[in-house]
């Protein structure tokens, strides 16, 4: 289901330009790659928040959602929070990727290669 209106929501803009002016390591990193179509020509954004949530990167053509999962993640309630919220994305037509913050520094060729390899994934499930 594709609802833009849940798109970047406006209440959540200062928030949105905050988290960008302050990435983590990980999140930095990462963007180096993904910004300016780098990534196989696909455009991702910066903390595009999706209904209630904020993703760490979102590509719109794919509707593919990339979050880097810190030491806070770990821990039981935020594993919930992170349970709902793919579950809340995925019944809106959104695929989420998750790898844990060391894996940008220790395997970037893989976390790219993994990312690449879900574009298109809606074809192959909707068949």
């Amino acid at each position: 289901m594709l609802d833009e209106s849940l798109n970047n929501l406006q209440e959540l803009k200062t928030f949105r330009r905050e988290l960008r002016s302050g990435m983590t390591p990980a999140e930095a990193r990462l963007w180096t790659y993904l910004k300016g179509k780098q990534l196989d020509g696909r455009k991702f954004r910066r903390q595009h928040s999706f209904g209630g949530y904020i993703l760490a990167f979102y590509c719109p053509a794919e509707r593919l959602a990339i979050e880097l999962d810190g030491k806070p993640h770990f821990y039981p309630q935020a594993m919930e929070y992170d349970r709902r919220r793919d579950v809340f994305l995925k019944q809106h037509g959104v695929l989420v990727l998750r790898f844990v913050n060391r894996w940008v520094f220790e395997n970037p060729d893989g976390v790219l290669n993994h990312i690449c390899e879900h574009f298109g994934w809606r074809d192959r499930v909707n068949g």
